[in-house]
C-alpha cells in the first residue's frame, strides 16, 4: 500500500509565486533580497494556515541560494533551524539557541533561525533573547512565526520588522482548489469547491485538509451535495427554499422547513445568522454594480439574481432587521427555538396584505390557514356567500313567511358582527322567501358563522355625529352597570367627573395621578360600550391631571411628610437627628 501524503504537504508551495493570496508580502520579500536590503529579524503573524512558516522556508533557502531560483534538490538543512516555542520556551533553551549563534554556517552565507509560535516564550526568555535579536551575527536571520501578535512584549515587536498575512479570499482558495483537483484527476463542481473555500475561513491548510475529507468521501467525482452532506453544512438550497416560503406567506411550510434543518443537527442560530446573511445577499444583487460582493459561484449567483426580483428592497432591509434581532437575542433567550420560529412567522408576514397590520411584529393569524391557505372573506362578503349557496330563493312562497326568514338574516348579523364590528343591514325583497325549513337554516348558518374568519375594517365601522349629553347618558349607563356588578371603586372613579366631549375626545381631568391610571386600566371595555352606544368608533379617552388640586392633597408617605412640615418645620431637624425614613 502506497503512503499518503496529504495534500498541505504534498502541494506545500516551494518558491513565492507558489504561494496563494500573499502577493504584497512576497514581493516584498523578494525585492529585498534582490536588493540586498533584508532585515535581520522578520516577524510573520497573521492567522493560521495562511503560508507563515512555508514563506518563511522559502525564504531561508533563496538567501542561501546563489540565484533567485532555487533548486528543489539543493539542500540548506544544515543552515535552517526550526523552533518550536510552545514546547521549547525556556529560558535554558534561548541561551542554547543563543551559544549556537556564534557559529557561521558551513554552508551558503546565512544561518537562518525560524521561530514558530514565538508568542508561547517565557518573559523571562524573551527578555534572555533580547540582545541577541537586536544585534545579531551579520552571518544570522531570524524569522518569528506567530498568530498572536499582542502577546508578544513590546521589545521584541521594536527589534524586528513585521509582515501581517492576511486571510486568504474565498477567490483565491477556490482557484488554489481547482489546481489541485486538476493535478489529482478529481472532476469538481465550481459550488463544491466553493463551499469548501467558505468552510476553510480564509486558511488553506484547512481548505486543502477538507478536500482531502471530501475526495476520501465522494471520490473522483466532487458534488455540492456530496460536500454539503460530509460537512454537514447548510448551503444554499436551504436559504433559497426559505426566502421562497418566506415570500409566498407560506408560515406552516415554513416553520416544517425549519423543523426538518434542525432534524439534521444544525444549530438554530447557525440558520438565523445564515438567513440573514442570505437576505444581504439578495439585496447586493438588487445593483448590478454590487453584484461582484457575492463570494458565490457563477451558477449560484444567477440564482441570487432571480431571486432578488421577487422580493423588494424594502421587504430585504426589514427581514434582515427582524433576522439581526432575532440573532441578538438568541444566546440570552431561554426558549432559542420558539424565538427563531416567531422570527420566522414574523418575516412570513411582512408581506402579507390580506388585513392591517397594526406593528413590524405582526403575525398572519392561524384562522388564515385553517381553510389550506384560503383568504379569510371579510363578513359582507361571507353573507352574501351564505345567502348564494344556501338559501334556495323560489317565487311559489307565500308571503306569510317572510318575517320568519327577515329573523334568521338578523340573527346571521348578530352573530357575526361582534361588540366592535358594525351590523349589516340586508334588504330582501318581500316577494322572496326561503324554500328550506327555518330550523334546517339556523342550524347551518350558526355552523359555518362558527368556521368563517371574519376582517374588521375600522374604515366601514360607523362614526355618527354624538353630542355632550348621548355621552352622559352612556357614561352613566356604564357606571350603573359596574355598581351592579360590585366594582365599586371604579365606579367611583367615573362618578367624579362628568365627560366633556371635544370632538371625538372624550376629556376629563383628575386631581390626581392614581384616578387617571385606574381608569385608563378599563378604558378598553368602556370605549367598547360607549363606541357601540353612541355609533362612533372613533371615540378615545383624554385624561389629565390638574397639578394645582394634585397639591391639595396627600396621598403617599412623602406627601403627607411634606405636608406636615410646611406646618412644623422642626420635623426635619427631627428626621435628621434619628436618621428616620420617610
Amino acid at each position: 500500500m502506497e503512503h499518503f501524503v496529504v495534500s498541505a504537504r504534498k502541494y506545500r508551495p516551494q518558491t513565492f509565486k507558489d504561494v496563494v493570496g500573499q502577493q504584497a508580502i512576497t514581493n516584498t520579500l523578494q525585492n529585498a533580497i534582490e536588493n540586498n536590503h533584508l532585515a535581520q529579524a522578520l516577524l510573520f503573524t497573521g492567522p493560521r494556515g495562511v503560508g507563515k512558516t512555508t514563506c518563511a522556508r522559502i525564504l531561508a533557502k533563496m538567501i542561501n541560494s546563489d540565484d533567485l531560483n532555487t533548486n528543489e534538490d539543493e539542500d540548506f538543512a544544515f543552515n535552517i533551524f526550526e523552533l518550536d516555542a510552545a514546547s521549547n520556551n525556556s529560558v535554558d533553551d534561548i541561551r542554547s539557541l543563543t551559544d549556537q549563534v556564534r557559529i557561521p554556517p558551513q554552508v551558503g552565507k546565512y544561518k537562518v533561525y525560524i521561530i514558530d509560535e514565538v508568542h508561547m516564550l517565557s518573559q523571562a526568555a524573551f527578555n534572555a533573547f533580547l540582545k541577541t535579536l537586536e544585534e545579531p551575527p551579520k552571518h544570522c536571520i531570524f524569522i518569528l512565526a506567530t498568530t498572536e501578535k499582542h502577546k508578544i512584549i513590546p521589545t521584541i515587536l521594536s527589534r524586528c520588522q513585521i509582515f501581517d498575512f492576511k486571510r486568504i479570499t474565498v477567490k483565491d482558495a477556490k482557484d488554489y482548489l481547482k489546481y489541485i483537483a486538476e493535478e489529482q484527476g478529481v472532476t469538481a463542481e465550481d459550488d463544491a469547491l466553493h463551499i469548501i473555500a467558505q468552510k476553510a475561513d480564509g486558511a488553506m491548510r484547512d481548505a486543502l485538509s477538507i478536500f482531502d475529507r471530501v475526495v476520501s468521501f465522494s471520490g473522483k467525482n466532487l458534488t455540492r451535495q456530496a460536500v454539503t452532506e460530509n460537512l454537514n453544512v447548510l448551503d444554499y438550497e436551504t436559504y433559497f427554499t426559505s426566502t421562497d416560503l418566506i415570500l409566498e406567506n407560506k408560515i406552516p411550510e415554513l416553520l416544517v422547513h425549519f423543523n426538518n434543518v434542525l432534524s439534521k443537527g444544525f444549530d438554530g442560530h447557525h440558520y438565523i445568522a445564515g438567513l440573514a446573511s442570505h437576505f444581504r445577499d439578495l439585496l447586493v444583487c438588487k445593483n448590478p454594480s454590487t453584484i461582484e460582493l457575492l463570494e458565490v459561484g457563477e451558477g449560484t449567483k444567477l440564482k441570487y439574481v432571480e431571486q432578488c426580483q421577487k422580493a423588494s428592497q424594502a421587504f430585504l432591509i426589514n427581514a434582515i432587521d427582524i433576522a439581526n434581532e432575532c440573532d441578538l437575542k438568541y444566546k440570552t433567550s431561554k426558549n432559542q427555538r420558539l424565538l427563531v420560529e416567531l422570527a420566522l412567522m414574523q418575516l412570513a408576514s411582512i408581506t402579507f396584505d390580506g388585513e392591517k397590520k397594526n406593528s413590524k411584529h405582526y403575525i398572519i393569524p392561524p384562522s388564515y390557514f385553517k381553510s389550506k391557505g384560503i383568504t379569510p372573506i371579510p363578513v359582507k362578503e361571507k353573507l352574501e356567500q351564505i345567502q348564494e349557496e344556501n338559501i334556495v330563493i323560489t317565487q311559489d312562497r307565500t308571503i306569510e313567511h317572510k318575517e320568519e326568514e327577515k329573523v334568521v338574516v338578523e340573527e346571521i348579523v348578530d352573530a357575526v358582527a361582534e361588540p366592535t364590528i358594525p351590523k349589516i343591514s340586508i334588504n330582501k325583497s318581500d316577494k322572496v322567501t326561503s324554500g328550506l325549513s327555518l330550523k334546517s337554516i339556523r342550524e347551518k348558518k350558526a355552523h359555518q358563522i362558527r368556521q368563517m374568519n371574519v376582517i374588521i375594517d375600522e374604515d366601514d365601522l360607523p362614526k355618527e355625529p354624538v353630542t355632550e349629553q348621548d355621552l352622559i347618558d352612556a357614561w352613566n349607563a356604564y357606571t350603573t352597570s359596574l355598581h351592579n356588578k360590585g366594582e365599586k371603586i371604579l365606579a367611583s372613579i367615573m362618578e367624579m367627573e362628568v365627560p366633556k366631549l371635544v370632538d371625538t375626545a372624550i376629556s376629563l381631568t383628575y386631581s390626581n395621578t392614581t384616578n387617571k391610571i385606574e381608569l385608563e386600566r378599563a378604558q378598553y371595555p368602556l370605549l367598547a360600550y360607549l363606541r357601540k352606544a353612541c355609533k362612533n368608533y372613533d371615540l378615545h379617552l383624554d385624561i389629565t391631571v390638574d397639578e394645582e388640586v394634585a397639591k391639595k392633597y396627600a396621598f403617599t408617605p412623602k406627601e403627607k411628610y411634606d405636608k406636615l412640615k410646611e406646618k412644623n418645620p422642626n420635623l426635619e431637624l427631627l428626621k435628621r437627628t434619628f436618621g428616620l425614613d420617610v
